[in-house]
């Protein structure tokens, strides 16, 4: 497994990131034992993952804690709060205040059993809720980084409402963050010139979402999401072929899998540091994770796509 820097955190890591959220989350959606999601994190491992992220909302930070308790000190955790009160709406303005979040986040810390974050991210930011963030859960975080409870800050997007990326374009023309979470994949490039090159200017990790979803990893659902592209005049429709629009990327000398080339695609984007990856199912997570660890999509192809979706902005890929 490759490894990178993170940004100015210095940390070195796996390029590959094991998320434990997701449609699976560790496989807890599908109704596995806690068992089996501890031995998929002890599989991660073993593969060379050395970064795991996780959040409150996701309900596995017990598992991923349990799962790392006797590796803690050669692995990288990242986690995450929401900002605003239970109970309300993710994107309203019923906000936290800075002393209920630092309270919140001393939960995120006994339910991974640790003594540290490493990276700590306000969860799911929009545009509108950024100026909050900065001014009242930031100094927040800040007092708690110099109290040792977490070392680096992080900020993620809410990409499913932001497909865009306007709140980070917004947050990094500020020097505050050590890491970002950004929604990246070939049907939605556009986080390539609005925060990866912002990102890597201001020496930044980042952590890639959204590599693969439900509509690139299924080849119907694909289909019709490039076709309603083209319909939307996002995609140019001259480009595609109607019947089987990203067939060109399932040549034997290309990718056996949409999901493969999906990966190799994020994994090789300059300035692109960490891909998560999620899975319930180990034979998955191998096929995943040697997807992330293999070389870089023929320039050709890369070009391709470009050309394709290089002026996507509206949807996800979820």
């Amino acid at each position: 497994m490759d490894r990178v820097v993170l940004g100015r955190t210095g940390l070195e890591v796996s390029v590959a990131g094991l998320g434990c959220g997701g449609h699976s989350r560790l496989g807890q959606a599908q109704g596995h034992s806690v068992d089996q999601s501890v031995r998929l994190v002890h599989a991660a491992l073993a593969a060379g993952v050395t970064f795991f992220d996780t959040a409150a909302v996701y309900g596995t930070e017990e598992i991923l804690g349990a799962a790392l308790k006797a590796r803690r000190s050669e692995v990288v955790i990242s986690s995450k709060q929401g900002i605003v009160q239970s109970g309300t709406s993710a994107l309203g303005q019923a906000y936290l205040s800075g002393r209920e979040y630092a309270a919140l986040v001393e939960g995120n810390l006994k339910r991974l059993g640790t003594d540290y974050i490493d990276v700590f991210h306000l969860h799911g930011v929009m545009a509108h809720q950024y100026d909050y963030c900065a001014a009242e859960l930031l100094p927040a975080l800040e007092r708690l980084k110099h109290q040792g409870k977490i070392r680096h800050i992080g900020l993620t997007e809410r990409f499913i409402h932001d497909t865009g990326h306007a709140m980070l374009r917004r947050a990094l023309q500020d020097p505050h963050w050590d890491v970002v979470m950004t929604g990246f994949n070939f049907i939605n490039p556009s986080a390539r010139g609005r925060v990866l090159s912002a990102a890597q200017q201001q020496n930044c990790g980042t952590l890639i979402m959204f590599a693969v979803r439900r509509a690139l990893s299924q080849p119907k659902i694909a289909r019709e999401l490039v076709l309603n592209l083209g319909a939307a005049g996002e995609v140019d429709a001259r480009l595609i072929d109607k019947n089987a629009p990203l067939e060109f990327l399932l040549q034997p000398e290309i990718a056996q899998s949409l999901t493969e080339a999906a990966y190799r695609f994020c994994r090789h984007e300059p300035g692109a540091d960490v891909i998560l990856t999620g899975t319930g199912s180990q034979p998955h997570l191998e096929q995943n994770l040697r997807a992330i660890s293999a070389g870089p999509l023929p320039g050709s192809i890369c070009d391709q796509l470009r050309q394709i979706f290089g002026n996507v902005t509206s949807v996800s890929g979820n």
